[in-house]
């Protein structure tokens, strides 16, 4: 059956099925085409009659993910120019909580066409679920010396303040937003939270293994793309990497990454990108004075955030997504590892006393253990530590293992719990036979957070520190988990 919407561009038509509507590939902006990729987003065009909105639109132009990750990480591509556009599912109504995703994939994969954020669930529990598109790789966060920084987060933005002026069109509330996203998308919902342009878009917060410290320099995020530019044999401006294919773009940034993951060298590549990624990311939000004015853990702490109530959280062994099927852990002998830790900007007798408490497993096991601490858990906890001042703040950890050996409970692995897409969402990475009951406890939990403000446990504070632990067949909440071993952190 199929529904139509009003909005500020002209009318929509989108399918119902069982009471659900879902409004696909609806455009928040122009086309980012040719040197408009590298400038600040612009309102969409409007349009005549009714538009169609029933099937996915456009995903924003990225390289595939490398093997074994191809395969681990469903991510779908669908070719347009017009991939500044989200997706919206409403049970119908008015007056309803709205949650505004955010998708992963270290800024430079990922899209709202992935099958585990499909937001029936969402809807069906009276939230309208609204999924963004944004600008990833150097189109998004690459930095050019005529154009603004951050255009994935002006994307963001610029998504959000469609939802204000449109969502009462679908039957939400735009007085009642959340935000959340994971991985990336996490980064960007923690520095949305800390900058004073995202003032007044959301009231609450959902963080997934993100961090509020994931911040380079402009000037070391300028000389990324620069070395980009340069392969191509254009300037390192708008028009100039604007003039060359979107099929170039993709093939030299794809290679730039690779030689940065593998030789992280603060000196050819700049020191607070390597520390920020680990010699994993090439991309990330930069402090450019404009939009982004310090490292967001600082404006959060200061109060940047005050009021906006936050359930933030990690997997249990986030790293191991990274370690374990790329075979790092497994070659990792005891010599080899201080120098990996130096090389990640972590303290290497960090490493003596993880091993100590963890006695039996290898070092690329206690590798893992340590990152996973050092850019997920631990970063988790400050920003659960600072924003506890300022509003009501949640903690919970995701500990049900994957099948898949060795995994453990990886990065990546709640999502389709949280959008109750087990039956739908297929991947090796949580099988064929996940437990339901536990898809149906984490999904309630973002439900009532999103509804009400509260997940359904207490919330954080400086003595107990409870986190809910997720997991099958109980999950429960546990005071302060591990905290003699994360307090080295903070030494």
């Amino acid at each position: 059956m199929e529904s139509i919407a009003v909005t500020s561009s002209g009318q929509l038509r989108g399918r119902t099925t069982e009471g659900i509507t879902a409004y696909l590939g609806i455009p928040y902006a122009a086309d980012p085409v040719g040197p408009a990729a590298f400038e600040a987003p612009r309102p969409a065009a409007g349009w005549d009659g009714v538009r169609d909105a029933t099937s996915l639109g456009a995903t924003a132009p990225q390289p595939p993910y490398e093997p074994p990750y191809d395969v681990l990480l469903t991510n779908p591509t669908i070719p347009g120019a017009g991939y500044l556009n989200l997706n919206v599912w409403t049970p119908g109504g008015s007056g309803l909580p709205v949650l505004v995703w955010l998708h992963g994939g270290a800024f430079r994969n990922g899209s709202n066409a992935a099958p585990a954020y499909d937001g029936t669930a969402f809807a069906r529990d009276g939230v309208v679920l609204v999924s963004v598109n944004y600008r990833l790789g150097v189109q998004g966060f690459g930095v050019v010396s005529d154009g603004p920084s951050n255009r994935g987060l002006l994307d963001q933005l610029a998504a959000l303040q469609w939802v204000q002026e449109n969502i009462a069109g679908f039957g939400g509330d735009p007085d009642q937003v959340t935000i959340a996203g994971q991985s990336a998308g996490g980064m960007s919902v923690a520095t949305l939270m800390s900058i004073p342009a995202a003032h007044g878009l959301f009231q609450r917060a959902i963080v997934q293994s993100g961090t509020a410290q994931a911040t380079a320099l402009a000037s070391d995020g300028a000389l990324i793309t620069g070395e980009v530019a340069k392969r191509l044999g254009v300037p390192s401006t708008a028009a100039g990497l604007g003039s060359v294919s979107v099929e170039d773009l993709l093939a030299i940034q794809r290679v730039v990454s690779l030689e940065l993951r593998q030789n992280p060298d603060p000196v050819r590549w700049g020191p607070t990108t390597v520390a920020a990624g680990g010699g994993i990311m090439p991309f990330f939000p930069v402090i450019d004075d404009s939009l982004i004015h310090e490292r967001p853990i600082d404006a959060i702490t200061a109060g940047a955030a005050r009021g906006v109530e936050l359930l933030a959280g990690v997997t249990t062994d986030e790293f191991r997504l990274f370690s374990i099927p790329s075979g790092l852990a497994a070659s990792i002998v005891p010599e080899v590892l201080p120098m990996l830790l130096r090389r990640q900007g972590i303290d290497p007798t960090i490493a003596e006393y993880y091993a100590a408490q963890r006695p039996g497993q290898s070092p690329g096991e206690v590798l893992g253990a340590i990152t996973g601490d050092g850019f997920f858990t631990w970063p988790t906890i400050h920003l659960a530590e600072a924003q506890r001042a300022h509003a009501a703040t949640y903690r919970y950890e995701f500990a049900w293992q994957s099948p898949m050996p060795g995994l453990g409970a990886c990065h990546s692995l709640e999502l389709p719990f949280v959008f109750d897409t087990l039956a739908t969402a297929r991947s090796p990475l949580f099988g064929t036979e996940s437990p339901q009951e536990l898809a149906d406890r984490v999904h309630a939990a973002w439900v009532s957070f999103v509804t009400m403000g509260s997940p359904g446990w207490p919330r954080y504070d400086a003595t107990a520190r409870p986190v809910m632990v997720f997991d099958h067949p109980d999950s429960l909440v546990v005071e302060n988990p591990r905290g003699a071993e994360l307090a080295v952190w903070s030494q």
